[in-house]
């Protein structure tokens, strides 16, 4: 679990209720029109903008945003630097004896499974970049629905607050009218600046962050698969690996 995520989602709006409860009565805080105006509405527009099926992979995404996507498995990667070099003392069979260590991958088991079933190389490596660009944008778009959802809610605070504004001018002559009316003008921005600043900007960013660094583990075992493929040397492999790590995450396998 990515405790980062959920312990600032915790903390900002456990600051938000507990300067609430300090001041006073937080029964005022709660208003079903403006929670209408504002959460209704920002769906409404979002939906307007995007598929159903889009804001609905949208809410999964940010919903393993909970989750720690970590950099490469080291186990894996050198299963994968031991199976490139069983490929060139032993053949295909060296590479068919080292897949059983890669079950728990599934992206990489599928990938080795072509190599073993005599796919080029080079459309191997194609099609595992296809299905990244395919994976990245699929995470752009979800993160797209978010920061629209992040620029509709404050808007459709300001709108609640207008609307608040037209019922007390209207009903100036009662004034019993003029509270619940100024109400809903106050509260319709707080709830479309906490949701649109404290949950789907942030929410989006973690996504595009989350998509970054798990395209580029991905793009580190197409890369290995292909190399497997090629029959490229275990220390050529090594180096090209290690040129896409950082120092500390860094393969030691082959000195």
């Amino acid at each position: 679990m990515d405790f980062a995520t959920l312990i600032g989602l915790i903390a900002a709006f456990a600051l938000v209720a507990l300067a609430v409860l300090l001041g006073g009565d937080a029964t005022a805080f709660f208003n079903v029109r403006a929670a209408l105006i504002v959460i209704g509405g920002t769906f409404a527009v979002t939906l307007i903008s995007f598929r159903m099926s889009e804001i609905s992979t949208a809410f999964s995404a940010a919903w393993r945003t909970l989750k720690v996507v970590g950099s490469h498995d080291t186990a894996t990667t050198e299963n994968l630097l031991h199976m490139a070099d069983a490929h060139r003392k032993e053949g295909i069979r060296g590479v068919e004896r080292h897949l059983p260590k890669l079950r728990q991958n599934v992206f990489v088991k599928q990938a080795i499974s072509l190599i073993i079933d005599g796919i080029n190389p080079d459309e191997v490596e194609q099609m595992l970049n296809s299905e990244l660009s395919a994976r990245a944008q699929k995470d752009v778009r979800s993160a797209q629905v978010l920061r629209r959802a992040a620029e509709v809610a404050p808007a459709m605070g300001l709108i609640g607050t207008l609307v608040g504004l037209v019922q007390m001018l209207a009903d100036l002559n009662d004034p019993t009218q003029i509270a619940p009316a100024m109400a809903v003008a106050l509260i319709t921005t707080f709830y479309g600046a906490i949701l649109g600043n404290m949950l789907f900007a942030p929410l989006a960013s973690k996504i595009e962050r989350n998509s970054q660094e798990e395209n580029a583990k991905l793009l580190l075992y197409a890369t290995s698969v292909a190399a497997i493929g090629r029959q490229e040397s275990p220390r050529r492999l090594q180096m090209v690996l290690n040129s896409m790590l950082p120092p500390a995450e860094q393969i030691r396998l082959y000195n």
